[in-house]
């Protein structure tokens, strides 16, 4: 019985520390922190990739174009939805490749409750101009890993929704 306890604790511990180095290493951007932690995710991003896009999915898709290759990217991303835009919670700061192709190209396409569409008009906002529309849960997490930037997106208009582009 007593190993249990033992093995128990030891699982707690382990899981407590794990936790506490994600907080510090996302709140201090002690970059080999960081690095691990995206390097996690992105083994992570295959499984979230399963269901991200689809109605009622957690995750949404953001397909960019590599700066140098010109190559197609799938990125899962969690997205806000405003009458201001479509945003979304910048972890990582502006680091992250998918970030910095969407800035270059100006946009992106968007999978997002099922639908396909463009975005453009790319902005860097502090993250608390989607507070109003984010769960406590998702406040708090922001709070707590130091995420203070959201990336603003506009829904670009189709010629089926505007007949005088067309």
């Amino acid at each position: 019985m007593g190993w249990i306890l033992w093995l128990g604790g030891g699982l707690v511990g382990l899981v407590v520390a794990v936790l506490s180095f994600q907080v510090l290493s996302m709140r201090t951007g002690w970059e080999p922190g960081v690095k691990a932690i995206r390097k996690f995710t992105r083994l992570m991003n295959p499984r979230q990739m399963r269901t991200a896009g689809q109605p009622g999915a957690y995750a949404a898709v953001v397909r960019h174009v590599g700066r140098r290759t010109g190559t197609l990217y799938e990125t899962p991303v969690g997205v806000v939805e405003t009458d201001e835009g479509l945003f979304v919670a910048l972890p990582y700061g502006t680091s992250p490749d998918w970030f910095k192709n969407v800035m270059a190209e100006g946009g992106a396409e968007l999978v997002y409750e099922g639908e396909t569409f463009r975005v453009d008009d790319p902005e860097v906002v502090p993250s608390a101009a989607i507070d109003t529309h984010t769960s406590g849960v998702d406040r708090f997490l922001q709070r707590l890993y130091g995420v203070d930037q959201a990336l603003r997106l506009r829904r670009v208009a189709s010629t089926a929704d505007n007949p005088a582009s067309g």
